[in-house]
C-alpha cells in the first residue's frame, strides 16, 4: 500500500513538473516570437537597394513574421477573414494572420488567391508597379492600394492623375495621401534635438582651416533636380568639399567609402565638422523631404537646403535652414553663406532652437505625435505595417456596413496624393555640363509619362487583361 501511495505521489510530482516545463517553454516561444517581430528589414526592395543613392534609404523597419495557426486552410476557406493581397511583392510574405486592432486580414502575395471570393484589396509598391501584368479583371469589391515613398524618378507615370486616381488608398510622402508619410526619415523629436553629434562653434572655425565651408555628398547623378548643375555653379563662387561620386574632389576614409556607411557614426562625425551641408533632394515634389535635411539638423550642421517648395511646414524652426529659392544665383548664396562663416553670432542664429533643444514649429510636433508607426522604434509598428492595417480596418469596416445591409464606403485617391511638376533646370546656371541627363532624360521621362498614365488608365477601365504591346502601342499613337 505504501509502495502504491509512493509511485502516486511521485507520479503527481512529475505530472507539475512537466505542466511547469511547458508553461515555460510556451512563455519562450512566445517572447522568441516576439522578438523575432522585431528584427530589423535593412531594405524596402530589392530594386530599390541596387540604386546608388537608395544605399542611404536604410529605415530600419521591422519583418512580421508569419503567424499562420494550424488550422489557417480551413479559416480562410470558411470566409472568415478578408485576404490582401500584394501584387507587387513588399513584404514577400507567402501567408501572415495579421491582427490590426480589433480586426484580422490575411495578407499574402500568393497570387493564386487572386480569384478568392474573400480576397478585398490588391496592395503595390509603387516602385515595383508593372504594367506587365495587372489583376484584371477588377470587381467591385477590389480595392487597389498603393504604397509609394519614392521620389518620381522610380515610376514617373505613377505622379500623373490618371494614374494615381485608379487606387483607393494610399500612403505616400505627400500630407495629402490617406497615410502621409512625409516624416519618414525622422526618428523622433529627441533626434532632432538631441546634442551627440555637436561639435562647437570654436571647433568648427579651427576645423575650417583645412576644410571647406560647405560639404556635398551624392553618389546618385544627375537626378531630376538638377541639383549637379547648381553645385558645379557654387563651386566657382565658393569652396565646397564633395565627397560622393558626384563632382568628386575630396576622398572618404577607405573605410567609409561604401555608399552603406552613410548611417555610420563615423561618418556623421565628418559631417557634423562643417558648419554647412548642401542638402539637395534628387526631385522637386511638394512634401517630398529625405534624410538630406534631417541628418544636418540632427548633426547641428546648417542645411542649404533644395526640394520640397513646402519645406517651410517642416522644418523646426523659421531660421533653422537655408532655403537655396530664396536666392537668384549660385553667386548670391555663396556670398551670403561666406557672411555667416565670418559671423559667429549671425551663424549661431541658426542653431539657436537646437542649442535650446526648442522646436517651435506645432505641425510638425504634430504630425511626429499623431502619426500611427515610428521609425526605429521596436515598440511601434513600422509604416509598412500601419498601410497593411489602414487597408485591413477599412475592409472590415465595409463588411460590417454590408452585414447592416448598409452600402460600402468607397474611398479614392486624389491627384495630390502623389504629384511633381514637370523637372526644370537652373536657368541661373551658366554651366551646360550637367543639364544633358535632365534635356535628354527626364524631361522627356516626365512627358512620356503622361501618355503612360493615359494609356494605363484606358487599358484598366476596359478591365480585362492586357500585353505590353497593347499599352506601348497606345502609348505612342496618341
Amino acid at each position: 500500500m505504501n509502495a502504491m501511495r509512493k509511485k502516486r505521489f511521485w507520479a503527481s510530482c512529475f505530472c507539475l513538473m512537466a505542466i511547469f516545463f511547458l508553461l515555460v517553454t510556451l512563455q519562450v516561444v512566445v517572447e522568441l516570437g516576439k522578438s523575432e517581430r522585431k528584427m530589423t528589414k535593412t531594405s524596402i526592395s530589392q530594386n530599390s537597394a541596387l540604386k546608388d543613392e537608395e544605399w542611404q534609404k536604410y529605415t530600419y523597419l521591422f519583418v512580421k513574421k508569419p503567424e499562420l495557426p494550424s488550422d489557417t486552410k480551413t479559416i480562410l476557406n470558411n470566409d472568415r477573414y478578408p485576404i490582401l493581397l500584394w501584387w507587387s511583392p513588399l513584404t514577400g510574405e507567402t501567408g501572415r494572420l495579421g491582427r490590426c486592432g480589433q480586426d484580422t486580414c490575411f495578407f499574402t502575395i500568393n497570387r493564386t488567391y487572386q480569384h478568392n471570393s474573400m480576397t478585398k484589396a490588391f496592395l503595390f509598391y509603387g516602385t515595383d508597379f508593372s504594367i506587365d501584368s495587372l489583376p484584371l479583371p477588377r470587381k467591385d469589391h477590389h480595392d487597389w492600394a498603393l504604397f509609394h515613398e519614392e521620389s518620381p524618378k522610380n515610376n514617373y507615370k505613377l505622379f500623373q492623375r490618371p494614374a494615381i486616381t485608379l487606387f483607393n488608398h494610399t500612403a505616400t510622402f505627400s500630407r495629402h495621401s490617406h497615410l502621409p508619410l512625409t516624416t519618414q526619415y525622422l526618428e523622433s523629436i529627441e533626434a532632432l534635438k538631441s546634442l551627440r553629434y555637436m561639435i562647437p562653434l570654436q571647433n568648427k572655425n579651427s576645423l575650417r582651416k583645412r576644410l571647406a565651408p560647405l560639404v556635398y555628398v551624392q553618389s546618385d547623378c544627375d537626378p531630376p533636380s538638377d541639383r549637379d548643375s547648381y553645385v558645379q555653379e557654387l563651386m566657382a563662387h565658393i569652396e565646397v568639399d564633395s565627397y560622393g561620386a558626384c563632382l568628386h574632389n575630396r576622398d572618404l576614409p577607405e573605410q567609409l567609402e561604401n555608399p552603406a556607411s552613410m548611417d555610420n557614426d563615423n561618418f556623421y562625425k565628418i559631417l557634423a565638422q562643417y558648419k554647412f551641408v548642401l542638402a539637395f533632394e534628387n526631385a522637386v515634389c511638394e512634401d517630398y523631404i529625405t534624410e538630406k535635411l534631417w541628418r544636418p539638423l540632427k548633426l547641428g550642421v546648417v542645411p542649404v537646403y533644395y526640394g520640397s517648395p513646402s519645406v517651410k511646414d517642416w522644418l523646426p524652426s523659421n531660421k533653422s535652414a537655408i532655403l537655396v529659392t530664396g536666392f537668384s544665383h549660385p553667386k548670391d548664396l555663396a556670398q551670403y553663406i561666406k557672411a555667416l562663416d565670418a559671423d559667429d553670432e549671425k551663424y549661431e542664429a541658426y542653431l539657436e532652437w537646437k542649442l535650446k533643444g526648442d522646436i517651435s514649429n506645432q505641425h510638425l510636433l504634430a504630425a511626429i505625435k499623431e502619426r500611427t508607426w515610428g521609425v526605429q522604434d521596436i515598440m511601434k509598428d513600422n509604416y509598412i505595417d500601419a498601410f497593411e492595417c489602414m487597408v485591413c480596418t477599412r475592409i472590415w469596416g465595409n463588411m460590417r456596413r454590408q452585414a447592416k445591409g448598409m452600402l460600402p464606403k468607397k474611398w479614392n485617391a486624389e491627384a495630390n496624393h502623389l504629384s511633381c511638376p514637370k523637372p526644370q533646370p537652373f536657368v541661373s546656371s551658366s554651366r551646360n555640363t550637367h543639364r544633358t541627363a535632365l534635356r535628354e532624360m527626364w524631361i522627356p521621362s516626365f512627358e512620356q509619362s503622361k501618355r503612360e498614365a493615359h494609356a494605363l488608365r484606358q487599358l484598366v477601365e476596359r478591365n480585362r487583361n492586357f500585353t505590353a504591346q497593347e499599352f506601348w502601342t497606345m502609348v505612342f499613337r496618341e
